[in-house]
């Protein structure tokens, strides 16, 4: 099989197999004036460990776990790391022959330990996980020295994610800063301006001070040209968190309007058709947060494995519930007040009332906390630490979704058409053969089923509690009358639109103030065009 001209290829390659390995303990062997220093006196016990972080591998950091675990001693004038079978020489790994009690152990004290520590994170910036690269760079922000620079320099041109990058930059350019080159002070200031954290505006404030007062007084930067550029660079991260914050803001009025809306959608509905001022509606939020909580408990018992898919199943649970809850509202209560708004008013209040005491003795007082699914768990960071949470913008999405399958339902169903009849003119549709009895309780059934929706979406943001429903009752009225009775695109205008309204007066006028503005407007554009901002079209609409 192996020839003899086959021989000498066979032996060169087991020759170089053999040198690779020959040579592998030399390539990993530790300098071992380095590792003499981790035995020396203080300062040379930090010198070595800021030498170590910066030389990096994986000697390295076993030798500065063996010292933080305090299993590194002296024998004889050598560093050795004691280990249960004997002592080992800590710069080639050599076993030598003493037993583990002849060596004096290294001991730690608090400032070698954050020498370590910070040693141990210019090492993690190698990791492959993000997430570790992170909270190295986070521990070498506050306590990388200047010896790590070239380390930060190498991990900054490697770094593919973008929030390390961030982090690294500022613990760069701080010790940069700090540096007595201008050259190199100029360029850490211009590179800060790229950022998108207020700690390297602070940062960068600090240059533009000055040191004393009157005609002594000095800046703390010498280099005009390098305020310049920290000014300039202060001015870009002020219009970057500017964007982001006015972003966040719409997106918090977004957030809101979505609410509003699901709130909204089943009362536009309800009062739109049979013109009841149902107090209760609130409540039927309730019971479809209720709902949910009863979804997930059954999934925590039965289902555990599938947690995460609870607000799913979620969905027509929540409908369903709030939605027999309105049948037999309606069918028991409603339909005898007909035509008798106040008598309609109280005794929805009432209802009201009944099912927040219910809720108290089926649930318990006290508010309960569900848990959202890990898929809606964090969010999308912007600049200046503005987040947009994954639970508000799928309720975002979820609010869209139900407004899509209501306007469906309104223009291209039976019951669509009968609905549209009976709020534009129930005599005539009750003529032409509509029947109106049983599109009311259709009616009220599926804008009480959207009230549920709504309660669900609200059980991913807040508490679920018996009296959560209470404030949003006030604000779906002022959408509906806003919007215009029983139409649907008023109804997403009105909502969206003072839930930003809201949010960008709250910034600037505080909560209770802005409550108040919004209620003085709504008064105002109500006298002005009393019909909502959509009014309904055709012959009776008006009668």
């Amino acid at each position: 099989m192996f020839g003899p001209t086959r021989r000498p290829w066979l032996l060169a390659a087991v020759l170089c197999v053999l040198t690779a390995l020959a040579a592998l303990p030399a390539r990993a062997a530790l300098d071992p004036a380095l590792v003499r220093g981790l035995g020396g006196d203080f300062n040379a016990r930090v010198a070595a460990i800021d030498a170590l972080g910066v030389s990096g591998g994986d000697e390295a950091a076993a030798l500065l776990d063996a010292l933080e675990s305090g299993r590194l001693g002296t024998l004889d004038g050598r560093v050795v790391i004691v280990a249960p079978d004997g002592l080992r020489d800590a710069a080639s790994g050599e076993a030598l022959a003493a037993e583990a009690g002849a060596a004096t152990r290294i001991t730690v004290n608090n400032r070698l330990r954050r020498a370590i520590g910070t040693a141990q994170a210019a090492l993690a910036l190698s990791a492959p996980q993000p997430a570790q690269r992170l909270t190295a760079a986070n521990t070498l922000r506050e306590n990388a020295g200047p010896a790590l620079l070239p380390v930060l320099a190498r991990a900054l041109e490697a770094e593919p994610d973008a929030a390390v990058r961030e982090v690294l930059l500022y613990a760069s350019a701080k010790l940069e800063l700090a540096s007595p080159d201008p050259a190199l002070r100029l360029k850490a200031a211009q590179a800060l301006g790229a950022s998108s954290d207020a700690a390297v505006k602070n940062l960068l404030a600090a240059l533009l001070e000055k040191r004393g007062e009157g005609a002594a007084a000095s800046w703390v930067e010498p280099d005009a040209e390098v305020r310049a550029a920290a000014a300039a660079s202060m001015r870009a991260i002020d219009r970057r968190i500017g964007l982001a914050q006015t972003a966040g803001t719409l997106f918090s009025g977004l957030s809101l309007g979505s609410i509003l809306l699901l709130a909204a959608l089943g009362l536009a509905i309800t009062y739109g058709v049979m013109g009841v001022i149902n107090m209760a509606h609130g409540e039927l939020l309730m019971v479809g947060a209720y709902a949910t909580f009863l979804v997930q408990g059954v999934f925590r018992a039965h289902f555990p494995e599938y947690l995460d898919f609870y607000v799913l199943a979620a969905i027509p649970a929540a409908f369903l519930a709030a939605a027999l809850v309105g049948i037999a509202m309606e069918r028991l209560v409603l339909r005898h007040l007909y035509g008798r708004p106040l008598e309609s008013l109280l005794a929805t209040w009432g209802l009201s009332l009944v099912l927040i005491q219910a809720a108290r003795v089926l649930f318990g007082p006290q508010n309960l906390e569900l848990a959202n699914p890990s898929w809606m768990s964090g969010g999308v960071e912007l600049a200046g630490g503005v987040v947009l949470p994954y639970n508000r913008i799928v309720i975002l999405g979820f609010a869209a979704f139900v407004l899509v399958l209501i306007w469906l339902m309104m223009q291209k169903t039976r019951l669509g058409m009968f609905v549209r009849a009976v709020t534009q003119n129930r005599p005539m549709a009750g003529c032409v053969g509509v029947p109106t009895a049983r599109v009311d309780t259709l009616a009220f059934a599926i804008g009480s089923g959207v009230a549920g929706l709504g309660g669900l979406a609200l059980s991913q943001i807040a508490n679920v509690g018996p009296a959560m429903g209470t404030g949003y009752i006030v604000d779906a009225f002022m959408v509906v009358v806003l919007g215009g009775v029983g139409q649907l695109a008023g109804a997403v205008w009105a909502a969206l639109g003072l839930g930003i309204v809201a949010k960008f007066l709250e910034g600037w006028a505080g909560a209770v103030v802005a409550k108040i503005l919004v209620l003085v407007f709504i008064i105002a554009f109500i006298q002005k065009r009393p019909q909502g901002i959509f009014a309904l079209k055709g012959r009776f609409a008006d009668s």
